[in-house]
């Protein structure tokens, strides 16, 4: 299952990367990190570097348990995330975001998520691409409304 959704931010790429990069900044935008303020969190590492771990454990059944470790920063461009899902269902994924300039201080930012989707599962494909897709779009959107405030 491959989703990517895309906005522009009036913000210089590098603005935008630094921010990105720190893995806790999504609790300001990500709509899964937003959803229980009482899940429990716990980081591993340095935030911002290769290696970085980051563990979330909620009650609520749409975030669940799971883990997202920093797996490749390419300085500027893209930040990629090795993600462990515990629970609802166990399920491993990968997770980047990229950053482009599009001239005039504005820039492109795509957040891409991927994950094997294995049979029966494969069948509800459809129902999670569109469910997970406007999760990404409202953290693209929150992003926007951060950034641009900035």
């Amino acid at each position: 299952m491959n989703i990517e959704k895309s906005i522009n931010i009036s913000r210089n790429p590098a603005i935008i990367f630094d921010y990105l990069k720190y893995t806790r900044n999504q609790d300001s935008f990500s709509v899964w990190n937003m959803t229980d303020p009482e899940m429990k969190k716990e980081y591993k590492g340095t935030d911002g570097t290769v290696g970085f771990i980051y563990r979330w454990d909620s009650t609520n059944k749409t975030v669940g348990a799971g883990e997202q470790e920093t797996t490749s920063i390419e300085e500027g461009k893209r930040i990629v995330f090795a993600l462990r899902f515990f629970r609802p269902m166990q399920n491993t994924g990968i997770s980047a975001f990229e950053i482009t300039g599009t001239g005039e201080g504005t820039s492109l930012v795509r957040w891409i998520f991927e994950s094997p989707s294995k049979f029966p599962m494969s069948l509800f494909s459809p129902i999670f691409k569109r469910l997970l897709g406007k999760d990404l779009e409202k953290g693209l959107q929150n992003l926007k409304v951060i950034l641009e405030e900035r």
